[in-house]
């Protein structure tokens, strides 16, 4: 199930909880972030890279199209892959990227968490996706990623350039004073 979580980041008060998909894209769209859902494919959540790529190829498609981004692929990690505290850890701390990261949730969940300078001062944005979710955060928006201690997601990711992904550490300690609701 989606959920927006917002923040004051001075205060550390909570603003707003919302598990409407529209009022979630409404408030991420004033970001300039992108929140859709999709439809779900009629395929397991631990179906193949090539299975999930096959049946969501008309949306991909169409949001290739229209974002200019070059390809998609899957990426899946589970509570007993030997790298998963690693993984998460990589992205827990507040980052950069130099290009758009488009995440669409074909299984599990995740928290892209965004810390957002706007007109009535900076806020904090944590958009919890589900399956169906489609979520595309601006490059260079301070973020940070959690799916727990226990992760386990099936998730199309859509890029032009790979590196564009290496994150660009701020040294802040936002994601620390706001953790994802992972729950």
């Amino acid at each position: 199930m989606s959920r927006l979580t917002v923040w004051n980041a001075e205060t550390n008060r909570e603003i707003l909880v919302t598990e409407d998909a529209e009022r979630i894209s409404a408030e991420l769209s004033a970001i300039g972030v992108r929140f859709e859902r999709w439809p779900l494919a009629d395929i397991p959540a631990d179906a193949d890279a090539d299975a999930i790529l096959a049946a969501y190829r008309p949306h991909l498609d169409a949001f290739l199209a229209s974002s200019g981004a070059g390809t998609a692929d899957v990426i899946k990690l589970t509570p007993d892959h030997p790298m998963k505290d690693a993984l998460r850890a990589k992205f827990l701390s507040e980052h950069t990227h130099t290009e758009d990261e488009v995440r669409f949730f074909h299984g599990g969940t995740g928290n892209f968490v965004l810390h957002m300078d706007g007109p009535e001062g900076p806020r904090v944005f944590d958009a919890h996706c589900g399956p169906g979710d489609l979520i595309s955060v601006p490059a260079h928006s301070k973020h940070w990623f959690d799916a727990g201690e226990s992760p386990n997601f099936a998730v199309v990711r859509v890029f032009t350039d790979t590196t564009g992904w290496t994150p660009h550490y701020t040294g802040t300690d936002m994601a620390e004073r706001f953790p994802a609701a992972t729950a």
